[in-house]
């Protein structure tokens, strides 16, 4: 029986060795047993020399520690390397890793890009807008057109930020509210000082520090609770005056404050300082009880024909009163409603806009101010031409309508492009048909007796051959025309619904478009209303309060605080 000191991956004695009967495979599996590890990811060195667990003696078996040379107190270094199954684990890790890290890239170029795109009130390239508005569902106008794309960017990462907390997914949430962060980062403060959007954010980051247990974030957590109660109390003013003044005398915010003094009572519990923690964890408590919805209240305004849920959420927004809760689902019907017609409203106000096209600067026809030339007696066609070559300045675009030379200029230009655009339209057309395999030259003569898309297929399945022009085997329209007009204008001719002609400058910023990432996004925000970062499900929350209560109870029994893993 011998000893052989041990360093490395584990470092230690082990004794009772028996040199003649061991082998490398059974002092691997010794290191391994003290060490946690498997015994296939363990490298053993001695006097320079790899132990191979294959080395054979000349009779075929294998070598015992006695003929590799190991002595008493032999000393033999223990590394770690990577066995074939955790390699495994390991690359399906990394890729994952890398999955990850692609997406999260992917989320913030598409958030950057849907911010730049709908900020500056360019024309859109898709059939909605993005707009910020307040709670009350009114446009709002941020500081400068950089405060405006930044606090777009903010509000759709922290869209996103909660949707992955609700999905539980908070190591992906952490990063996409840190971009949220540093999005909110880039606007000028005083912009934010009475929103509660960005205090919101940090209590959202710190509770996933909470969910993901990490003791190690704790002094970070501390500092981002003090810069939310600071906002918060900015935002909701002193008791809350302001928030019920805008709310109608509802109390919405109270899932929010449960939480932030949970996790206020939490970091002081780690903190050592068990009284703040006690009076913080006492007051969510209470509002954790004002939050419990009775089966009773619960029943009464379901049978009005409300959902579970949005039953549930109105009565704890409406401090469990039954008539006010059904007031306010009613109210919250209503908004939705007029909600759903302004978006019909304003996708068909985009599809008017992109006939106009875009002024040199890239914005769209102010609808606005077109109404308001219209009103007065002008074409509109005409107005919308005259808007959009002087960047939507009504009285520079007012002189062009009133001078003859210039408005009969603006009237050829029209009709100009109206003809460029039905050629557009045809060849596109004449390509999409022959794509489906007939002869270019019978589909040209076919689109000469005119119709629609609908037609000249009925022609070309229905009528004999001989019925179809020859006379027209010279014509070659244009592959794919897509050049655009000289000046960059745009006509407001309408193209038939069947066929599509592709306009560059209504098309700008297409390429390298994520638009699957995009519509994600757009997804988030279109099922999102104003009320959704109060709506909190604090179940979690309340099992919580009771832990670090009890926490805090045995600790004071105690008189010492010990720290959490």
């Amino acid at each position: 029986m011998v000893k052989l000191k041990i360093a490395g991956l584990w470092v230690g004695v082990i004794e009772n060795v028996e040199l003649e009967n061991w082998t490398i495979p059974m002092l691997k599996e010794e290191i391994a047993n003290r060490s946690n590890c498997t015994s296939d990811s363990i490298k053993l060195i001695c006097s320079g020399k790899v132990l191979k667990e294959d080395t054979v003696d000349n009779d075929g078996k294998v070598q015992n520690l006695i003929q590799l040379g190991i002595k008493n107190n032999s000393k033999i270094l223990a590394n770690r390397v990577t066995s074939p199954q955790e390699g495994i684990s390991l690359k399906q890790h990394m890729i994952a890793e890398e999955e990850r890290s692609t997406r999260l890239s992917r989320l913030k170029t598409a958030v950057t890009a849907l911010a730049e795109r709908h900020a500056d009130g360019s024309l859109p390239i898709e059939d909605f807008s993005i707009e910020v508005e307040d709670q009350n569902g009114q446009k709002v106008r941020l500081g400068s057109e950089t405060d405006q794309r930044a606090v777009m960017m903010g509000l759709m990462l922290l869209a996103k930020g909660k949707r992955l907390i609700r999905q539980g997914n908070y190591k992906d949430s952490l990063e996409v509210l840190s971009m949220g962060e540093e999005a909110f980062s880039l606007c000028d403060p005083k912009v934010l000082e009475l929103v509660d959007n960005v205090p919101i954010l940090q209590i959202d980051i710190v509770w996933c520090y909470f969910m993901i247990r990490d003791i190690r974030w704790l002094s970070d957590a501390g500092k981002r609770l003090e810069i939310a109660r600071a906002g918060i109390e900015r935002a909701h003013g002193k008791d809350f005056l302001r928030l019920r003044l805008l709310q109608g005398g509802r109390y919405p915010e109270l899932a929010v404050h449960l939480r932030l003094e949970l996790l206020e009572g939490v970091v002081a519990y780690h903190s050592g300082q068990l009284e703040k923690s006690r009076k913080a964890l006492a007051s969510a408590k209470a509002k954790f009880v004002k939050l419990q919805v009775s089966d009773e209240a619960l029943s009464l305004v379901m049978s009005m024909g409300f959902g579970e849920r949005e039953a549930k959420r109105a009565l704890r927004m409406n401090n469990q009163d039954v008539a006010s809760a059904i007031d306010f689902l009613v109210e919250e019907r209503t908004k939705k409603r007029q909600k759903q017609e302004e978006d019909i409203r304003r996708r068909d106000e985009i599809k008017e806009q992109k006939r106009y096209g875009m002024t040199p600067s890239k914005k769209a026809v102010d609808i606005e101010r077109l109404n308001e030339l219209v009103s007065i007696g002008f074409d509109k066609e005409l107005a919308a031409e005259a808007l959009r070559r002087n960047e939507n300045d009504t009285q520079q675009a007012l002189d062009d309508l009133t001078n003859p030379e210039t408005s009969s200029a603006i009237q050829v230009h029209i009709e100009s492009r109206k003809r460029k655009r039905k050629e557009q339209a045809r060849n596109s057309a004449i390509e999409k048909v022959v794509g489906m395999g007939f002869e270019r030259s019978k589909v040209v003569a076919a689109f000469q007796t005119g119709g629609s898309l609908e037609t000249v297929l009925q022609i070309l399945t229905e009528q004999p051959e001989a019925d179809l022009a020859p006379a027209a085997d010279n014509m070659q329209p244009a592959v794919n025309s897509t050049t655009a007009p000289q000046d960059g204008a745009s006509s407001s001719a309408t193209l038939p619904d069947n066929v599509s002609a592709d306009i560059p400058d209504l098309m700008h910023n297409v390429e390298g478009r994520d638009v699957e990432m995009e519509e994600e996004l757009s997804e988030d925000i279109a099922n999102a209303d104003a009320l959704d970062d109060y709506d909190i499900e604090v179940n979690i929350e309340g099992e919580a309060i009771t832990e670090y209560l009890n926490l805090v109870d045995s600790a004071s029994s105690c008189g010492k605080m010990v720290l959490s893993q």
